[in-house]
């Protein structure tokens, strides 16, 4: 049944929760809406407007968010972070193997070669994949938009790198859809932003403008070169990036320098020492924020390994020196970028910086120098923009009325070709990178060999040259006419839809045989059973959340009147003039004794038992207080 679109004014009146815009981070994630012809970035239950992209398993409880951040250096190897570098990746792939070695949790090789992330949860040893892990966070988000609206949240934008290959926007849509969500579309970070800063920019503009994105988060970095006109109308003309450089890439090289440092000064082995790692992971991103607006700071931790104090000095230079490697790459992919888009960087009118990791000062001091001195825009809020400009896209998505966001025109581009393996394992572009989508796209294939019953296409997404160095989407078959080599012809069509995600068809020219893909399954991504089991398992979660919230309240109430319960009674011993007998001073301090052992318990009691301590408790206390006072 079509869903009846509800204009702005109503919103809230008839209990329609507007559309939601996630940006999905690497270490942090914020969720906005729109309201009253603007955005509202929506706090967390800890009141902070970003909420860390992290999962922790203990022996009671899961916890997502603030929660899991906090425990992070107690329990480091079950709980999940960088959960964005390994979605829609494949175990064997080399960035993976790579990243295992400075994760204190472990990964282990599933099925179709997907990485799982093995964690121990209430004594049991558990498996969950990188789409499973960002689902809890979505669900997390939407949570936080549930209790500042109060309303259900259905629908969805969310973001992704501009890089992201047609695997990892699949599978950030199937954690869309495990975590309750209709994603309403997948956008690029960059757009998103870019989005953002239109609107902010609506009267300034104009004339057509040539505005560069720099978008550095936490784990992913994408450059985008978008024109912006005076009639709203947003066309990305070129995007670059590195899926696998941000933030936590500039902690990992202070984390391998000091672990040598310490090696070397104290002749051990700390890496070994999973917690160690983790409190050096912690204290080294402390020490890279504050040498954001410090030349130097100090990193210290008491019995870091083998019960042995770690003390130590950073200076910015020195961050700087081990991260030159890293910051010299995104000028370059600058550079490609504007090479792609064939402009030269006096074209560009605006710079725009987004991502946390923007604030480092040699960051802005590379990216100024190389565009000859140009003021750098940060007018839009680096951590906050591309949320905005999600919320923004999913409120014109759902018919907003507001002219300010009808008007908005976006246009955005592949970020990688698509094509097909040739019989001489070379690729063949149908869709070179950069083209403007939603797109589509043909071409005619000819039989290599005589008499083939059957055209069978490999499709691929890169831009190498040799086609198995790229990253394979899918294979499908057309059924031809037997005939001689170069007779049968195939019109193979490729179409990309406004999320950048690709379906493929072949038709047999002279006979009309049509062959349709998707490129969904068939490459190693998660099944439909796979996903189902994890909407159960989802629903298994969120109802042992609630249900341990619940024994938390249950016990909290019992605790809190027990420590009332004593200071009343303190408080008469002190002040009233008539004392409570000794016959009941002794019944209350035994119920208050065996109240006190029901919370000592390791193991959580039920709900149940909780509240009917608590009641014959109070039912006690108020029978014998009630005589006094």
């Amino acid at each position: 049944m079509e869903k009846r679109v509800e204009p702005e004014s109503e919103i809230g009146v008839k209990g329609v929760a507007p559309a939601i815009g996630i940006d999905l981070g690497t270490t942090y994630s914020c969720v906005g809406f729109w309201q009253h012809g603007q955005v509202e970035i929506i706090p967390n239950d800890l009141g902070n407007r970003t909420t860390p992209s992290c999962v922790a398993f203990t022996n009671a409880e899961r916890l997502v968010g603030e929660g899991a951040m906090n425990q992070v250096t107690m329990n480091p190897t079950s709980t999940i972070f960088d959960a964005k570098r390994l979605i829609g990746k494949r175990f064997s792939d080399a960035t993976v193997q790579k990243d295992m070695k400075l994760w204190p949790f472990k990964l282990i090789k599933g099925e179709s070669d997907i990485p799982k992330i093995v964690v121990a949860y209430k004594g049991e040893q558990k498996e969950f994949s990188a789409e499973e892990v960002s689902s809890m966070v979505l669900a997390k988000m939407k949570d936080v938009a549930e209790a500042f609206l109060g309303k259900t949240v259905e629908d969805a934008v969310i973001t992704v790198p501009a890089y992201f290959n047609d695997s990892q926007r699949q599978a950030t849509k199937d954690a869309g859809y495990v975590a309750g969500l209709n994603v309403l579309q997948i956008i690029n970070e960059p757009t998103a932003a870019a989005i953002a800063y239109g609107l902010d920019m609506a009267n300034d503009i104009t004339s057509e403008t040539n505005v560069l994105i720099f978008d550095l988060g936490g784990g992913t970095f994408d450059v985008s070169i978008v024109t912006i006109d005076e009639d709203a109308k947003i066309e990305v003309k070129a995007v670059d990036g590195d899926t696998h450089l941000g933030g936590q890439d500039f902690d990992n090289e202070m984390v391998d320098h000091f672990i040598k440092e310490f090696n070397r000064k104290h002749r051990c082995d700390m890496k070994s020492n999973a917690k160690a790692v983790g409190r050096l992971r912690v204290a080294c991103e402390k020490a890279k924020r504050a040498l954001s607006s410090t030349i130097q700071t100090t990193i210290e931790i008491d019995g870091l390994h083998q019960g042995i104090d770690f003390s130590t000095r950073i200076t910015r230079a020195k961050f700087e020196n081990l991260n030159a490697d890293l910051f010299d790459k995104c000028i370059e992919t600058v550079e490609s970028c504007l090479s792609n888009a064939k402009m030269d960087k006096r074209n560009i009118d605006e710079v725009v910086l987004v991502g946390g990791s923007t604030r480092i000062p040699k960051v802005q001091e590379l990216l100024q120098e190389f565009f000859n001195g140009k003021e750098l825009s940060k007018r839009i809020h680096a951590d906050e923009a591309v949320a905005y400009g999600a919320a923004i896209l999913a409120a014109k998505l759902r018919g907003d009325m507001s002219e300010k966001v009808k008007n908005m025109v976006f246009l955005d581009v592949t970020p990688l070709s698509l094509g097909v393996a040739l019989f001489d394992g070379t690729m063949h572009v149908l869709v070179p990178r950069n083209t403007t989508m939603p797109t589509k796209k043909e071409g005619i294939y000819v039989t290599n060999e005589d008499n083939q019953s059957a055209a069978n296409f490999i499709v691929y997404q890169g831009e190498r040259a040799r086609a198995k160095d790229n990253n394979w989407l899918g294979t499908f078959s057309v059924a031809v006419p037997l005939a001689p080599k170069g007779q049968s012809k195939v019109n193979v069509i490729f179409q990309i839809d406004a999320n950048g995600i690709l379906s493929c068809s072949g038709e047999e020219v002279s006979t009309g045989l049509k062959k349709k893909m998707t490129v969904t399954n068939d490459k190693g991504r998660l099944s439909n059973n796979e996903i189902d089991k994890m909407l159960k398992d989802a629903e298994k979660y969120r109802r042992d959340d609630e249900e341990y919230k619940k024994k938390m309240a249950a016990r909290n109430a019992l605790e809190e009147y027990i420590y009332d319960a004593q200071n009343k009674i303190k408080s008469i011993s002190k002040t009233s003039k008539k004392k409570i007998r000794k016959r009941d001073m002794k019944k209350i301090e035994k119920a208050i004794e065996d109240a006190t052992k029901c919370l000592d318990i390791a193991h959580l009691a039920n709900v149940n038992e909780y509240e009917k301590t608590l009641k014959q408790l109070e039912t006690l206390c108020v029978s014998i207080i009630s005589q006094i006072v």
